[in-house]
């Protein structure tokens, strides 16, 4: 009876930019996911732009005699590419090769700290939630429950003590009625709080992220993207354990 490897490779599949600082970021957080867990074999691909592929990184696995890995997608909320396209990639794997897809990063409370660490690095302090009105700008989704998350993490965000904060989305194709980061700016100052801060609920630079800078002009302050966060890299390694759990529960380790 062959036995499946302890510790499987993790596969973190990104999406891919032509923007270099997209690629740039995704291996500084994989490197800092290594630096964490310095036992486990860390591998990155790409959907799209960048290399290696997710398909071609897989085709090397499994050449290389690996026959079991963990696949973890690289988003914030299970929109499309976590509930299709990712799927569909796998699904074309090498057929010796058994992947175990993991959930996406959010949400979660370390995401939230790390939020509010990005926030801190930008200028506030602590002492300045109560006065301050957060917009939490994600890059937008038409699939619903991306959107409902969204919203719940703005309103569980709320209740740790900001003055207010609305989710806003950067994407043209986010449902009408969504706020851009620019309009969530301008009624959080028209709500009274004394200051207003953008905090970007992506992971890379890239396209909608530098549109949510752009609609960020007459915020006070704006984080960086959550990028190599240490938090974000402890997700990372939580939703591979979380994905690993029911093949260790079944070989009673």
């Amino acid at each position: 009876m062959r036995h499946m490897p302890l510790h499987p490779p993790l596969v973190v599949i990104a999406h891919g930019s032509r923007d270099p600082r997209h690629a740039a970021t995704v291996h500084a957080l994989v490197k800092r996911v290594r630096s964490q867990r310095p036992g486990l074999r860390v591998e990155t691909g790409f959907l799209d732009f960048n290399v290696p592929s997710v398909h071609g990184l897989l085709e090397s696995l499994a050449a290389e005699g690996v026959r079991e890995a963990v696949a973890l997608p690289l988003l914030l909320t299970r929109a499309f590419h976590a509930k299709a396209d990712i799927p569909a990639v796998l699904r074309q794997a090498p057929r010796q090769l058994r992947i175990t897809q993991a959930e996406v990063l959010g949400p979660s409370p370390l995401l939230l700290r790390a939020l509010e660490e990005r926030l801190y690095e930008a200028g506030l302090t602590p002492a300045d939630k109560s006065s301050t009105g957060v917009v939490l700008a994600s890059a937008g989704s038409t699939d619903p429950e991306a959107i409902a998350v969204i919203a719940d993490i703005a309103r569980e965000w709320r209740h740790t003590g900001w003055c207010a904060v609305r989710p806003a989305f950067a994407s043209a194709s986010s449902p009408e009625g969504f706020r851009r980061t620019e309009d969530a700016v301008r009624e959080l100052r028209a709500a009274g709080c004394a200051r207003v801060a953008v905090a970007p609920y992506v992971l890379a630079p890239g396209f909608l992220p530098d549109r949510i800078a752009r609609g960020a002009a007459e915020a006070d302050v704006l984080a960086e993207v959550l990028g190599p966060a240490p938090e974000v890299a402890r997700v990372v390694l939580e939703r591979y354990d979380q994905a690993r759990l029911p093949v260790l529960t079944a070989l009673g380790a």
